[in-house]
């Protein structure tokens, strides 16, 4: 029984990549979901289907290096991590990302400043 099912998707992805496998599989929620789309759309992994109940992702290479360098989970069930338009993490110098859970849906840092809204930050990725 997972607890904390966005924790499961970040390890899955990120002991998937450390195997070398070439795609992960775990059980589909639809916050899953909207994360791993969002990972697509910024080039880490390189596609995410539904496949009956599971969530597929296949991961991204380029030539035999991962396309993510890491992932790791910010806010937790026991301590949520809130960030306004004015103090969105850099990741990385701003060469990484941040996946945020804003009123407007499931997005990426970069999506957040563009439509300047802020939200409950899911992760982080380099």
């Amino acid at each position: 029984m997972v607890i904390d099912s966005l924790s499961d998707l970040v390890i899955r992805i990120k002991n998937g990549y450390r195997a070398g496998q070439r795609k992960v599989e775990m059980p589909h929620s639809r916050v899953k979901e909207a994360v791993a789309k969002v990972l697509v759309s910024e080039g880490y992994v390189e596609k995410a289907e539904q496949q009956g109940k599971n969530l597929t992702i296949k991961l991204k290479y380029d030539d035999k290096a991962p396309a993510m360098t890491d992932i790791r989970r910010v806010s937790r069930p026991g301590r949520r991590v809130y960030s306004g338009i004015k103090n969105l993490p850099r990741v990385w110098g701003a060469l990484g990302i941040s996946v945020l859970s804003t009123p407007k849906g499931i997005m990426s840092s970069r999506q957040a400043r563009h439509l300047n809204v802020g939200g409950e930050v899911i992760c982080q990725v380099w």
